[in-house]
């Protein structure tokens, strides 16, 4: 299976979306938790199954909740590195800046 880093950036929007829906109703804040995992595990069985976008990026859109997974793959080393866990609705690209980090990281390029 591919190997899967999650950039500090989005655990942190992973744990900020954990506690609003947790607020909201217990036990809802576990079942995002739950449904972001299983997106990641989706993502790293077959990487490449979301189109590629211009900006290098591919997107992964949750089933229950209106959340991406924004993520880059790099073919050469069969990584994946989680940008985001980015709101549909909210800031749209913000995340953009990120995406320079995992081009450092990649020795293959």
């Amino acid at each position: 299976m591919t190997d899967v880093t999650i950039l500090h950036e989005a655990k942190v929007e992973l744990w900020e979306a954990v506690a609003y829906y947790e607020d909201r109703a217990l036990g809802l804040g576990l079942d995002f938790e739950t449904e972001i995992e299983r997106s990641v595990r989706t993502i790293a069985e077959d990487p490449e199954h979301w189109p590629l976008r211009p900006d290098g990026t591919r997107r992964y859109l949750t089933h229950r909740f209106p959340y991406l997974v924004v993520y880059a793959y790099a073919y050469e080393n069969d990584c994946v590195w989680i940008l985001a866990i980015a709101h549909c609705k909210r800031r749209p690209a913000y995340w953009r800046n990120r995406i320079r980090g995992t081009e450092q990281d990649n020795p293959g390029d």
